[in-house]
């Protein structure tokens, strides 16, 4: 509560000032650690803020609030919205209850790496992603998808997962997204919607016995501490979403405007990169290797998971999405078999 307050305090205030505030101004709240060499979102906001305040002379710079400075990742969507912070970078799960169709990208088992994921979200389903989310909220602009950290994995502690049947009877932590939970249970798993401030501890005490995350999130929260098997499922790809208040940036120069979204274009990238390197470093799963047993699935193993998974999530969400979620679905399904069928310079 104390947090809460606290944040709720701090934007107060900005909102007081903001009648006042040079209208160049972006103050970019995030729910992660400020450390831009730790935290792929940081990285972003970094970048971002280097950029703008370089390439436009200082007419318009950036402050940038993190580590839940301001309030949780969908108290920031509503910050934005209401023009009291002019930026955040937000999860799906923060945005769903805003935007519901986010959803569509929790489609299990989809990518066959991470160059896809870029081709997908940086090509026309983004463009009609964005589209889609700036028609429905009507007061913000989505600026990009920059990377969370990656693939999902599946930790636990009871045993090694690498079959269906392994997920008998483990006890999996989700976001509070119906869509994550119907994919584990589909699994074969018992879904647990829990706060991620309570994560840790529920692992720690046996009130759940694993949890799904990327790896470089995995590494930075301790869980090997409390966690003795690692799956390399990689079976969701769940990006931010970067978004500034409309208002805000319709009232900036042309020039601005296009110095904002070169600079959330390079906030993408820096958070691609860091993701990539945390995988590959001693912070990330090599680290991950000496502590924890890790497994790797082969092409038949996530294939008959993709098959249990994939008409589970279809059925949700043609039973509680409306139509424009299935068609954004429909698109999403294409963009990604097109990325996938493609090679490296091909």
């Amino acid at each position: 509560m104390k947090t809460t307050l606290t944040g709720a305090a701090i934007a107060a205030t900005l909102f007081a000032g903001s009648a006042f505030a040079d209208g160049g101004t972006i103050r970019f709240g995030h729910d992660n650690k400020t450390d831009p060499f730790e935290n792929p979102a940081h990285a972003c906001t970094a970048v971002f803020s280097n950029l703008v305040t370089s390439g436009t002379n200082g007419s318009v710079n950036v402050e940038v609030f993190g580590s839940n400075q301001l309030g949780s990742a969908a108290e920031h969507v509503q910050q934005v919205r209401d023009g009291i912070i002019q930026a955040t970078l937000t999860s799906t799960g923060a945005l769903a209850s805003y935007y519901p169709r986010i959803d569509v990208l929790n489609l299990p088992f989809a990518f066959n790496g991470n160059a896809s994921t870029y081709a997908v979200f940086d090509g026309d389903f983004g463009d009609a992603l964005a589209a889609d989310i700036e028609a429905e909220l009507g007061d913000v602009v989505v600026l990009g998808f920059p990377d969370t950290g990656g693939f999902f994995a599946v930790t636990n502690s009871k045993h090694q997962i690498a079959d269906l049947k392994d997920f008998e009877g483990i006890r999996i932590r989700t976001m509070t997204l119906p869509s994550h939970q119907t994919i584990m249970q589909s699994l074969g798993a018992e879904a647990y919607p829990l706060a991620w401030g309570e994560v840790y501890s529920g692992l720690q005490t046996g009130v759940i016995d694993g949890q799904m995350n990327p790896v470089p999130i995995i590494s930075f929260a301790n869980f090997a501490e409390v966690q003795k098997y690692m799956t390399l499922t990689n079976h969701l790809f769940s990006p931010y979403t970067m978004m500034i208040n409309r208002a805000f940036f319709e009232g900036l120069s042309d020039s601005e405007q296009a110095t904002i979204r070169t600079a959330a274009e390079n906030c993408v990238t820096a958070s691609r990169g860091l993701s990539r390197i945390i995988e590959a470093s001693d912070r990330g799963l090599a680290g991950l290797m000496d502590d924890i047993e890790v497994t790797a699935l082969t092409d038949e193993q996530r294939s008959a998971m993709a098959g249990a998974a994939q008409p589970a999530f279809e059925a949700h969400v043609a039973e509680n999405m409306d139509e424009r979620a299935g068609e954004l679905l429909g698109m999403f399904k294409a963009a990604v078999a097109e990325a996938n069928a493609s090679t490296y310079l091909n």
